[in-house]
């Protein structure tokens, strides 16, 4: 780890020296702050995986590095409690890093870029529309910062509280707060007890909620922010209708509150991208597994640390279908598409529409040339979704208790690339590739 880090610190301060006069940045080149911020960072994160010898090639370094900077929470490793704390906190620390994205960067990178900042949050922050906390970008990133290690200095100790040992409340808490997913036990949170298990559920599905809603709630000692959101609301639905219907196709649990919260933690654990286990799914109904593999499209909230295409996407698309059967009915009438009490401009719709097409586009891509070499149509489906979706377990071979170890290197490669996609949500990537870009 210090030979890493050595490593890493010697790079960024020759780095550092040579843009030393470099303090501008325009339109490009905040998309590539991003893009290639996150890819550095994978790539120096692989060192100590290599150094350490414990990642048996680079494709497996890279997975796992680009895997926890991304929040997704998949793993090469069989067996991860053979590995020495330093490198299971390093996997932990990736976790943290990558779920405190924006405002980290906010803070100590882009001071004093102007109206750029804007274009940056925008690229960063998940989800079609993020409200502000603060006029001022750099605030709005502190304030975001402060709930988050807030988050994550009580998480830690109420796991130590209810029985879990400092170091693996650490590690647990870093990997729950930032939805990443990274364990230090080889069944995840299977063996720790019922009151940490449900500690955890609200945990995690807070940090799939909006944290502009948590520090409204923190500021003004009051709901009323929730309440008045409508899509934490849907997203607060969708997670107990979710949990009632998984609860009605698990009946091999005995008592009905191992019943509950084994529903509810996989379904919270799934809709906010985290990937923690209590039990392997694999074993479970068909329809359990159905609404389970459902949720692995849906996602947080806008905002949140949590992955995928989001609520917020999924109820624009629903105002965008009630508002084209209305145009049916009445062809001469103007029906605007609402969200959250806004009226949407066309262009954030035709957004949000190509984001889906893409979205499901690239996933595809990986499906097939994932089944081309081998996998089986469920485990590809599955492993392309889940990682594009930042979850991290999927079914069959990439199951809850299962690893992507086993899978071929290629295959790593294009699940890194997909988990890059998913976490920057597609388009400041794309940007990099399209011709208009380079020019002057």
């Amino acid at each position: 780890m210090l030979i890493s880090s050595l490593i890493t610190l010697s790079i960024g301060a020759f780095s550092s020296f040579i843009f030393k006069h470099h303090t501008g940045i325009n339109y490009r080149e905040c998309f590539a702050l991003v893009t290639f911020g996150w890819l550095a960072a994978s790539l120096f994160g692989t060192l100590p995986y290599i150094l350490s010898g414990f990642a048996p090639s680079f494709a497996d370094a890279f997975f796992e590095t680009v895997s926890g900077f991304t929040t997704t929470g998949a793993s090469i490793f069989p067996d991860v409690e053979s590995l020495p704390k330093s490198l299971l906190f390093w996997r932990s620390i990736t976790n943290w890093l990558g779920g405190i994205g924006i405002m980290a960067l906010f803070i100590t990178v882009i001071s004093g870029i102007g109206v750029m900042a804007n274009q940056i949050f925008r690229s960063e922050v998940p989800g079609p529309v993020s409200d502000k906390i603060s006029p001022r970008i750099r605030e709005s990133a502190k304030r975001l910062l402060l709930i988050y290690l807030f988050m994550s200095l009580l998480l830690t100790i109420l796991l130590f509280a209810f029985g879990m040992d400092i170091f693996d409340s650490l590690c647990h808490t870093f990997a729950t707060v930032a939805t990443g997913g990274f364990s230090t036990k080889n069944t995840s949170l299977t063996n720790y007890n019922p009151l940490i298990q449900w500690t955890i559920i609200v945990f995690m599905f807070l940090a799939g909620a909006n944290f502009t809603l948590h520090y409204l709630a923190l500021l003004n000692r009051s709901l009323k922010a929730y309440k008045t959101n409508s899509e934490f609301k849907s997203y607060l639905y969708i997670v107990i209708i979710a949990s009632l219907v998984v609860f009605a196709g698990v009946s091999q649990y005995p008592g009905w509150e191992e019943r509950v919260r084994q529903s509810m933690f996989q379904v919270v654990s799934i809709i906010t991208t985290t990937g923690f286990a209590t039990a392997d799914y694999n074993f479970w109904s068909p329809g359990a597994q159905v609404i389970l593999l459902i949720l692995m499209l849906v996602g947080g909230c806008a905002g949140s640390t949590a992955g995928n295409i989001k609520v917020g996407r999924y109820m624009i698309l629903f105002e965008c279908a009630k508002v084209e059967i209305k145009k049916m009915v009445h062809p001469k009438s103007v029906w605007p598409i609402r969200f959250s009490g806004k009226i949407l401009n066309d262009a954030l719709v035709l957004n949000v529409l190509k984001f889906f097409f893409i979205y499901i586009f690239f996933a595809a891509i990986g499906i097939i040339i994932l089944s081309l070499m081998g996998l089986d149509l469920i485990s590809s489906i599955s492993a392309c979704f889940s990682c594009i979706g930042n979850i991290g377990p999927g079914f069959n071979l990439v199951g809850p208790m299962q690893n992507y170890g086993q899978l071929p290197d290629l295959s790593k490669y294009i699940l890194s690339i997909l988990m890059l996609l998913g976490r920057l949500e597609i388009y400041p990537v794309l940007i990099m590739f399209s011709s208009g870009y380079w020019k002057e």
